[in-house]
């Protein structure tokens, strides 16, 4: 299988999506050591560096602990420097553990690789032809995706329409939405 190039850093959970990733990816991938990022100044200060340099690709788990590390760190590293790539919201275990986690996904490590393969392609290809106008959110809030009282179950059927995950906040998927090229579909 041939491996996609990129060019930015990749930044993980754990070793084992790292393990997953590079047999997919030509690129430079770290990880997180989970949680233990936010107590190691020195990583933090490398990652801001390295993110101002060549720009790093978050990718996380899709469940509650992957989301609150891709928020921790978008207060950490340059906003303009990183780039957000969700896997989808896949029910399972890892093949490596005796249980599943707490929510019931399967983390980066236990996605199809051809599936991460595609999301990988479809991001890298989709960054350099982008021709539309961003999405705004003046249009996401028209679309009913915000500040409705029923825009989160909106954005979900959304999410689960695009092989996003759910639960999403209104800006990291307009980021998203963004990044793949797509639109605002009406409901």
């Amino acid at each position: 299988m041939e491996k996609i190039k990129i060019n930015e850093v990749i930044l993980v959970e754990g070793k084992y999506d790292k393990i997953k990733l590079q047999s997919i990816l030509d690129a430079k991938i770290l990880t997180t050591n989970g949680f233990s990022i936010f107590n190691n100044r020195e990583k933090c200060a490398l990652l801001t560096r390295i993110a101002d340099t060549v720009g790093i690709i978050i990718v996380t788990d899709s469940d509650g602990s992957g989301f609150l590390i891709r928020n921790k760190l978008r207060g950490i590293l340059p906003k303009d420097k990183i780039k957000h790539l969700y896997i989808p919201q896949v029910s399972g275990k890892e093949t490596r553990k005796n249980k599943g986690s707490k929510q019931g996904l399967l983390g980066v490590e236990g996605i199809d690789s051809d599936l991460l393969k595609n999301l990988f392609l479809n991001f890298s290809n989709s960054e350099r032809s982008i021709n539309h106008p961003p999405i705004t959110k003046a249009q996401f809030y028209a679309a009913g995706l915000s500040g409705h009282p029923d825009s989160k179950q909106k954005r979900n059927e959304l999410s689960l329409r695009l092989g996003l995950p759910c639960d999403m906040s209104a800006n990291a998927l307009i980021e998203a939405l963004s990044i793949l090229g797509e639109t605002i579909p009406s409901f």
